[in-house]
């Protein structure tokens, strides 16, 4: 049995912002029966896909002098892209996934997936303790994961911190100021549009929350936020929010430096100078870290934030759009700031 299979290919390699003319959708036929090539082992329909703006870094053409970055393959012209996914498997030669499962892992931009069973973390019920099957992309999936592991591990927080998150209404962000809540922090976020200020203020809890695009002058706006300093900084942005966050800090401070969107898209040679006189002797800590950093707080995490969900104190923001087609402008959108919550394309039901 063969069917049509869409997907999406990047056209060339992308510096500074994404647009649409960087993507292409492509279709090919695709058998169901495995039998012609043996080392397809599995093949899952799509469902739901993860969009994150770190994809980007793999779709960049790097200089002799730069360094691509080490922990996932670089995206060619011409080639699928691939992110997480949930999906549900329709073809397998593999004992430990067959026809029906539904699957988490790596898959492409596309209706169906070609992938080997290695590549699938693990398999899904249909509704996990009866929360949507997205939720495994979100809030219980890598940016939950990324939020608490980030806040609890890299962070440490203790009650009655001061905290600031910024993209405070991204995916990560809203949940790790939520997390900060509840632990009992004060808890100041910034984002793009008033609407999400209001948003982090009343739905969400934060204490304060600030429009950073309205802000003149950022190290200004943060001694008004946190006239007594900042404890803990969830950076998902670097740049120049970074810099002043370190003019701000204060001693024994913490930076989990989780994502820089400031810089992925970023073509100007200008970068930021952060104050080692402020760090050295405010003693900051400044850690990156990755979510495969992460992975053996996994139980732990769906444990609390499950508990949380259903208590009715987490609350779960998704920005869903639908089909294929729609990928590459929810793609887009995120580095305009279009996104509330977690951005997720829902491919088929």
């Amino acid at each position: 049995m063969a069917v049509t299979n869409k997907y999406i290919a990047i056209k060339n390699f992308i510096n500074g912002v994404p647009k649409d003319s960087d993507f292409e959708l492509k279709t090919e036929s695709l058998s169901l029966s495995l039998e012609p090539v043996p080392s397809f082992l599995v093949i899952v329909k799509t469902l739901y896909l993860s969009i994150d703006p770190s994809q980007l870094n793999r779709m960049k053409e790097y200089s002799s002098s730069q360094k691509a970055i080490s922990f996932a393959t670089r995206i060619n012209p011409g080639e699928v892209i691939d992110s997480i996914g949930v999906g549900r498997v329709v073809a397998s030669n593999q004992t430990e996934f067959v026809k029906g499962d539904l699957v988490f892992g790596v898959l492409q931009w596309a209706e169906y997936s070609i992938v080997k069973g290695s590549i699938l973390f693990n398999k899904l019920e249909p509704m996990v303790m009866g929360f949507p099957l997205s939720y495994n992309l979100g809030v219980l999936g890598f940016s939950g994961l990324t939020a608490y592991g980030g806040f609890f591990e890299v962070c440490k927080p203790k009650k009655g911190e001061r905290v600031f998150v910024s993209t405070a209404a991204g995916s990560v962000g809203n949940l790790v100021g939520q997390y900060a809540k509840l632990s009992g922090c004060f808890v100041v976020g910034c984002t793009g549009t008033d609407q999400k200020v209001e948003l982090l203020k009343e739905k969400l809890g934060f204490d304060d929350a600030f429009n950073y695009k309205k802000e003149p002058d950022l190290k200004l706006a943060l001694k008004r936020y946190f006239p007594d300093g900042i404890d803990i900084y969830f950076d998902n942005v670097g740049g120049e929010m970074l810099e002043a966050v370190v003019e701000n800090m204060n001693v024994q401070g913490r930076i989990a430096a989780c994502g820089a969107i400031s810089e992925y898209a970023n073509t100007r040679n200008k970068k930021v100078s952060l104050s080692l006189i402020d760090i050295i002797y405010k003693r900051i800590i400044i850690q990156g870290f990755l979510t495969p950093d992460l992975m053996n707080m996994s139980e732990d995490f769906i444990s609390a934030t499950s508990a949380h969900i259903c208590a009715g104190k987490i609350h779960v923001l998704e920005d869903v759009s639908f089909g294929l087609e729609s990928v590459p402008t929810a793609f887009i959108g995120i580095f305009r700031g279009d996104n509330i919550g977690k951005k997720i394309v829902k491919i088929s039901d």
